[in-house]
């Protein structure tokens, strides 16, 4: 049997939000699952722009970066 040894962390990935203006803010989504889940990123980057995490503006699409 075998067994690794690196330890089982939750996976954490970045988006790149832009915008209609032509910015674009980073930021990370801790223990995010697989690429099927990232239609969600949307909605996560809008409930981080309501909390002042993100820049205000609008926001035309996200994308995953690493």
């Amino acid at each position: 049997m075998f067994r690794s040894n690196r330890a089982n962390h939750p996976k954490s990935v970045m988006f790149a939000a832009s915008y209609d203006d032509g910015r674009t803010a980073y930021f990370v989504i801790e223990g995010h699952s697989g690429p099927n889940d990232d239609h969600v990123a949307i909605i996560i980057a809008k409930e981080q722009q309501e909390a002042g995490i993100l820049p205000e503006g609008n926001i035309t699409r996200v994308k995953r970066v690493r």
